[in-house]
């Protein structure tokens, strides 16, 4: 713990307190397209569609007076909660098992011991609650601080401020969290930040590599926000993106729109090439 906390204190004060919560990409006015504000619109959904050019530094949009709008950050916050618990010792590295807890869910594929790597790709909400209650609600808020995450309230229960509780972030925030990801300029080893990185794969082909992370929370009045977040490597360059769509009650599409509406964006933009014929 003493180790830990010595540790913590000195990559805060080498990035400077202050340059702890900078924002990473510079600043630069977000563009609309009116393509994606159509992609964005056929999924029947509220939302927006955020992409960021990385080496051109281009914000461009579907729906842009959306993408400052905060919401739950939901399993995207694995994330983040996954670079504490390595940076703070809680789990050794992305192969060690987190023990599953007993109770059946009906997500009956998380029902089982998992290792970090498998938990983040199944996205399993009580292997991680079970990480982040370890972490504890001091050293968690003490990262959040640093990193300047949202609104960096954590109110609402230690295992469940990010899924119901009072966390909050925007499209524009999860964007540039996610660039200073990439460049490894956050306050975590980069050790713990290469870790994350690989675990976010989610497509690799001899064109690209896209990582990325899906979220959903829904509160007791049936509003649900849904994520998709991310960045795809290509040609030199690096896309981010992040989707936010929110409905009440939804049907099943909401789901899958998730994912679609940041894939046709991309494909657009020539990024991603189309989707295969059926």
């Amino acid at each position: 713990m003493q180790r830990f906390f010595w540790r913590f204190l000195l990559v805060i004060f080498s990035l400077g307190w202050q340059g702890a919560y900078a924002q990473a990409p510079a600043t630069a006015m977000v563009q609309e397209l009116p393509e994606l504000r159509t992609i964005v619109d056929a999924t029947g959904f509220d939302g927006s569609v955020l992409i960021y050019d990385l080496y051109n530094n281009a914000y461009m949009a579907g729906h842009a007076e959306s993408v400052e709008q905060a919401f739950l950050p939901a399993s995207t916050f694995k994330i983040f909660s996954a670079l504490v618990a390595l940076e703070t010792g809680v789990i050794a590295d992305k192969n060690t098992v987190i023990t599953w807890d007993g109770v059946q869910r009906g997500r009956t594929e998380t029902n089982r011991d998992l290792d970090l790597q498998s938990a983040f790709r199944l996205s399993a909400v009580p292997h991680f609650q079970q990480l982040v209650k370890s972490v504890g609600a001091q050293r968690m808020q003490g990262f959040i601080d640093a990193v300047g995450y949202g609104n960096r309230d954590i109110s609402g229960g230690i295992d469940t401020f990010w899924l119901t509780g009072g966390l909050r972030l925007s499209p524009r925030e999860q964007v540039d969290f996610l660039v200073r990801l990439y460049r490894n300029e956050l306050p975590f080893s980069e050790q713990s930040m290469t870790a994350v990185k690989e675990m976010m794969v989610a497509e690799e082909s001899d064109a690209y590599v896209l990582r990325a992370k899906t979220g959903w929370a829904t509160l007791e009045n049936q509003d649900n926000t849904g994520w998709w977040a991310g960045w795809v490597e290509r040609d030199g360059n690096v896309y981010f993106f992040a989707s936010l769509l929110h409905a009440n009650a939804p049907a099943e599409s909401f789901g899958p729109a998730r994912q679609s509406v940041v894939r046709e964006s991309l494909t657009h933009l020539g990024v991603l090439p189309p989707a295969p014929s059926l």
